[in-house]
């Protein structure tokens, strides 16, 4: 049957071709928070009718750097590698993102390294889902528990970072996200803080 027949086909596809271009920069204003019921967020997100990327099971593995975050991305969604710089503080906050997609390649693994000392690795698996230009993670995370994540990205530069925090205030709003909610840190270093513990 022709393509067109299959829309959640057509749409997770051109979410891949839109993932492999050679390299990508761009800013984020996005929150993270821990959640109580994972699927009952979901389920509301459900009824604004969300485009559905799929289930991605991810490891992350952190490299030691001398400012920002780096890390290898490994799924059967996304694979990338990733910099980017963000302050750490609770609530919605500015994330500036250098992004690399990749096809899945031992040899890069193997030359990060064999250059950086891996700082940590998270697993999880992540439900991803866009309106627009926001893009939704629901997040089982091994040994921290469960989060959601909302990005409202500018990956062009016609989006304002007011527009961009407009964006993240409504879905703060819409999922109810209190301020005790919020995580500071990305994944990475709340497991190595859980871990010194």
């Amino acid at each position: 049957m022709p393509l067109h027949q299959y829309p959640a086909l057509v749409n997770i596809l051109g979410y891949l071709t839109y993932f492999a271009k050679k390299n990508m920069s761009h800013i984020n204003i996005e929150f993270k928070a821990r959640i109580e019921n994972l699927q009952t967020a979901e389920k509301k997100l459900l009824k604004l009718n969300p485009l559905f990327i799929g289930v991605d099971k991810q490891v992350d593995t952190y490299y030691h750097v001398k400012k920002g975050l780096l890390k290898l991305r490994e799924g059967n969604i996304e694979n990338a590698l990733i910099y980017y710089e963000r302050e750490d503080h609770a609530g919605s906050k500015q994330s500036n993102v250098i992004l690399y997609p990749h096809t899945p390649s031992l040899s890069l693994k193997n030359i990060l390294e064999a250059t950086h000392r891996i700082k940590t690795i998270v697993k999880k698996t992540r439900r991803i889902y866009f309106i627009e230009n926001v893009k939704f993670h629901f997040d089982s995370v091994e040994n921290l528990g469960e989060f959601i994540e909302v990005e409202a990205i500018d990956k062009d530069g016609t989006i304002s970072i007011d527009n961009l925090q407009k964006q993240c205030d409504k879905y703060i709003e819409f999922f109810n996200i209190s301020p005790a909610d919020f995580m500071e840190s990305s994944y990475s270093i709340l497991l190595i803080k859980k871990s010194s513990l």
